[in-house]
């Protein structure tokens, strides 16, 4: 059952002894018909146009597969020096200008995991992402019903996947620009290590090229990086149904932004349009400390444990982002799933701190457990048991 609890007197009332009145969303316009930022450190949404608007993704979709990948990758499943052999009608299908990008890859070469997450991630390769998801569910086909659980596990409700690689397949593949920033979203938190190997990349060669058999660079097309101060991904996407489109992110003083833009009508404005945006959501925005890491925010019920209740502290220093030059009346509640079954351990994330500012959205901050919480014994967990028959 969820619980929401009134903050307690000494942090509710340091909340609210910030200047009252509501916090103006500070302007911005785009010439993308869809926009999307937000800031990942406090859950924020800075900035949503028609956010929620089903479209195709285009090369975007490859986030999802290079996700998949890692996913495998983190579990032993799939190993990053693991060679892979391109089949001849995968290479046959996924070779030539009408095929779209290309990590030029050849038929019955052997190319490692690693190189193929380059292919797809830096070169935006649609030959490299069919071959990786034959090499991982034996056909393409089986490979995106891979993708579609992920989406479902990682609650992306307005997604589905046709194709590994966002070819254009007749309104099968939909997103939403919401959707494609919680899938970087946990592409990012949940495999930094790998997030950073691969997206940040600048450049990637491989294949030759006809005649002089001479090495074949191409560059990351993310149009972040090197323009924006701590940019270091994530994926651009095109086609004639979707336009430009690009899901990207960057991390300045401890604040990580995800921002998406789709529909826009050249390469250029996709550049300009997303430099602006998030430079915009850098400036325009800043963040405001309200909980020091360790101090104790409240405490939550305990089932079944040594302890009634436990405490409830910052993991580390909290902050909530608000627009520049203001600082707004904020409300804070309490919430998590309770009571809590023990046995719970220190630092374990068993609550959320959701903070509202005037004319802003909710954006909520994780709280852990002050301590170990052992099981109950015996009579503990008889008492225990006795007091919820008569209700107490």
């Amino acid at each position: 059952m969820t619980k929401t609890l009134i903050l307690p007197v000494a942090l509710a009332a340091a909340l609210a002894a910030t200047v009252p009145g509501v916090a103006q969303t500070p302007p911005f316009q785009t010439a993308a018909p869809v926009a999307y930022l937000e800031d990942l450190s406090t859950g924020a949404v800075l900035y949503a146009k028609d956010a929620d608007r089903r479209m195709p993704p285009a090369s975007m979709a490859k986030m999802m597969t290079a996700y998949v990948a890692f996913d495998l990758i983190k579990k032993g499943d799939l190993k990053l020096d693991q060679m892979v052999t391109v089949r001849p009608e995968t290479w046959k299908k996924w070779h030539g200008p009408a095929a779209g990008s290309t990590m030029f890859l050849s038929a019955g070469e052997q190319v490692s995991v690693e190189n193929l997450i380059y292919g797809i991630v830096v070169l935006s390769g649609n030959d490299a992402c069919v071959v990786l998801a034959e090499q991982i569910a034996g056909t393409e086909e089986a490979f995106v019903n891979l993708m579609n659980q992920k989406a479902k596990e990682l609650g992306l409700t307005n997604s589905h996947f046709g194709t590994s690689n966002g070819w254009p397949d007749g309104g099968v593949t939909y997103v939403t620009a919401r959707d494609l920033a919680h899938l970087a979203d946990a592409t990012i938190k949940q495999h930094p290590e790998l997030y950073k190997k691969f997206y940040s990349r600048r450049d990637f060669t491989w294949g030759k090229t006809l005649g002089s058999g001479s090495d074949i660079t191409q560059a990351n097309r993310d149009p972040l990086l090197g323009r924006v101060a701590g940019a270091d991904g994530l994926k651009t996407g095109h086609t004639d149904e979707a336009g430009y489109g690009f899901t990207g992110s960057a991390e300045q003083n401890g604040r990580r932004l995800v921002m998406v833009v789709a529909g826009l009508n050249t390469f250029n404005q996709r550049i300009e349009e997303s430099v602006r945006f998030m430079d915009w959501g850098f400036r325009a925005w800043k963040a405001k400390p309200i909980v020091a890491k360790g101090k104790r925010v409240g405490t939550a019920d305990v089932q079944l444990g040594d302890a009634r209740e436990v405490g409830l502290v910052a993991p580390n220093a909290l902050s909530i982002t608000i627009p520049a030059g203001t600082d707004p009346k904020m409300t804070a509640r309490l919430v998590y799933d309770g009571p809590v079954k023990a046995p719970i351990k220190a630092g374990q994330h068993i609550a959320d701190l959701v903070v509202t500012t005037e004319g802003g959205s909710p954006q909520t901050l994780p709280l852990v457990a002050e301590a170990d919480v052992a099981e109950a014994g015996f009579f503990g967990r008889a008492w225990a048991g006795l007091m919820a028959l008569f209700g107490a």
